[in-house]
């Protein structure tokens, strides 16, 4: 009811679907409508709801364009019927996207998940007027600056990828439904089966089943269904699911039946599980790494050769590199292939997906550097999710050159642009190469000014940058040669943000291990505050603070001498007895190292 009456708002306020002509500034003022009318809910029928989150998304992506179309000379955008029609015709598009939203918002949820294939269909549909659409813009004739255009660009390339490599279905949910639907199989009476269907489809209280009779009727009603079979199919789940709600009214759905059924989508869609994490494509040599997780074989074996012993999904550590194939998954993607009559791809062809992948990274690498603020600031936000989501992203970004604009964005003067810059380059820092292309782009010094001067969260992801660069040996000498140890010290002696403590103590821990920063450190005022932690501390910080006290003491006296001063030796004596599993050993160690002095009690 919620999204009814949105749309119904959108009606209102003179977004209408059969308008097709008119002044060619009124034109735009509705697209733009549009587009907000279909981002002001977000409540659609789970079985589509991610796809249409993302065609939201990627609607408005276009409002920039749509501004700065209506910044134009009001009697050009009139005068000329060129740049009508085709404004009218992305138009035609932007509303055949909002009410297939509408569908998708407050259609039968059965209907939905019964004709999964036939509604990504209309997707397809939808993206390919949008790309025409677009397509057929006179962008020089509008004036539309280079910087709009390239977004516009990114939101064709976005589409056209969208229309090959679609939402995987919930095989669980299909599964069901054939069993629920099956004439001759026992188990369609399982209330297993069905309460789990309940959850999925989100029909569990009566006024669910309520509403969703509401909408069956309607889509009856305007002839959405045209298939007997189908409408009787809705019409027994709705009784299976209003019998194990308690209610046993009849389903009476009224409106005329005819032979002529949806258009089945060309394309199926594969199963998740069937996709390679790393391609996202159909797996046709499925085999399983250390840490449990299946890739196809070519995709992970490029992986393996670049030198990374990780798992790309998992970021695991792999105890062994061998290869194991997976049987049992190969005969499933086989059975499914037979029956859907799908032929598997050539091996050659498994990587199609990285291709686009580079095209959109690349894409995104030079608007680093554009000149028009929320493009640059998008890009770095888009650079920052990409880093984060997996490691071959992480090397594509370095290799198309994103660490040199990421560092220079560092010192902008916008706040969010520093945090998702600092950001984007704690998630890029975690490949092993990119540690080192990081460091000698600079980016040490502007990451230690953040941590002194940036907001919250951007001073938590400097310092955890920091701690991710330490892990090699010339940078902690860097971090140690650019005083970025003194504002960890401050941030422990002045308080921190959100947890700092743990991550400095780490950071200077990584330090501790090397000359230059044990010299660093080793500073009486350190050395007190450490010992206040170990005192007053949470128990994750105490574990912290013991183990660079042990660190730092195993190769200085004085530092040991200092700790004693300053009542260390009481405080490790009760994290011995009620520290963390971890901090007992260090505090252990710690007090037998100290045993060796004299003036111990």
């Amino acid at each position: 009811m919620e999204w009814q009456k949105v749309m119904e708002r959108g009606e209102r306020a003179g977004v209408s679907s059969s308008s097709d002509g008119g002044d060619g500034v009124d034109v735009v003022k509705e697209m733009v409508d549009v587009i907000e009318t279909v981002g002001l809910y977000v409540g659609y029928r789970r079985t589509q709801r991610k796809e249409c989150l993302n065609l939201v998304r990627r609607l408005k992506l276009l409002v920039p364009l749509l501004e700065e179309i209506k910044e134009i000379d009001h009697h050009k955008l009139s005068s000329s019927e060129g740049l009508k029609t085709s404004l009218v015709n992305l138009k035609k598009a932007l509303l055949g996207a909002k009410k297939l939203l509408k569908k998708c918002g407050c259609g039968s949820k059965i209907y939905l998940a019964m004709e999964s294939e036939a509604v990504m269909s209309s997707f397809h549909a939808v993206y390919d007027h949008l790309n025409q659409a677009l397509d057929d813009l006179q962008y020089d004739e509008l004036g539309i600056s280079v910087e709009v255009k390239e977004q516009v660009e990114l939101t064709r390339m976005q589409l056209k990828r969208a229309k090959r490599r679609t939402d995987t279905q919930d095989i669980e949910l299909a599964m069901d439904m054939m069993v629920v639907f099956s004439k001759k199989d026992d188990r369609n009476a399982d209330s297993a089966i069905l309460e789990r269907l309940a959850s999925k489809l989100e029909l569990h209280t009566i006024s669910d089943l309520k509403a969703e009779e509401v909408a069956v009727r309607k889509l009856v009603k305007q002839r959405g269904v045209q298939n007997a079979e189908s409408i009787q199919q809705i019409k027994d789940f709705l009784g299976k699911f209003r019998h194990i709600a308690g209610v046993d009214e009849t389903i009476v759905l009224d409106g005329p039946i005819s032979s002529k059924s949806l258009q089945k989508c060309q394309s199926l869609l594969i199963p998740h599980e069937f996709l390679c994490p790393i391609t996202l494509e159909i797996m046709v040599d499925p085999v399983i790494v250390a840490s449990g997780q299946t890739y196809e074989r070519e995709s992970i074996q490029k992986w393996l050769n670049s030198n990374h012993r990780t798992c790309p999904k998992t970021g695991q550590i792999l105890d062994h590199l061998s290869l194991a194939p997976n049987f049992a998954l190969r005969n499933l993607i086989l059975q499914w292939c037979e029956k859907n009559k799908y032929e598997l791809p050539k091996k050659d062809s498994c990587l199609r997906f990285s291709a686009e992948l580079i095209e959109e990274i690349s894409f995104l690498v030079q608007n680093l550097s554009s000149h028009e603020f929320e493009v640059r600031r998008e890009a770095v936000m888009n650079i920052r999710m990409l880093a984060k989501e997996n490691p071959g992203n992480r090397i594509l970004i370095a290799n198309y050159g994103g660490i040199p604009p990421l560092v220079q964005l560092l010192s902008y003067q916008d706040s969010k642009i520093q945090e998702h810059a600092v950001t984007a380059l704690l998630n890029l820092s975690i490949d092993e190469t990119n540690k080192r292309l990081v460091a000698r782009e600079g980016a040490i010094p502007a990451i230690i000014e953040i941590l002194q001067n940036g907001t919250d969260e951007a001073r938590e992801n400097s310092a955890a940058a920091l701690f991710s660069l330490s892990m090699l040996d010339e940078n902690k000498v860097l971090i140690g040669a650019l005083k970025g140890i003194r504002p960890l010290v401050y941030l422990l002696q002045n308080g921190t943000v959100r947890g700092m403590i743990d991550e400095a103590l780490s950071i200077l821990l990584l330090l501790a291990s090397h000359p230059e920063g044990r010299n660093e450190i080793g500073r009486l005022s350190f050395i007190e505050t450490v010992v206040g932690i170990i005192r007053n501390g949470t128990p994750k910080n105490k574990e912290c603070a013991a183990s660079v006290l042990l660190e730092l003491g195993l190769n200085n006296s004085s530092i040991i001498l200092a700790a004693l001063q300053y009542g260390v030796y009481e405080h490790l004596a009760e994290l011995t007895k009620n520290g963390t599993n971890r901090a007992q050993r260090k505090a252990n160690s710690l007090l037998q190292h100290m045993s060796k002095y004299e003036h111990l009690p």
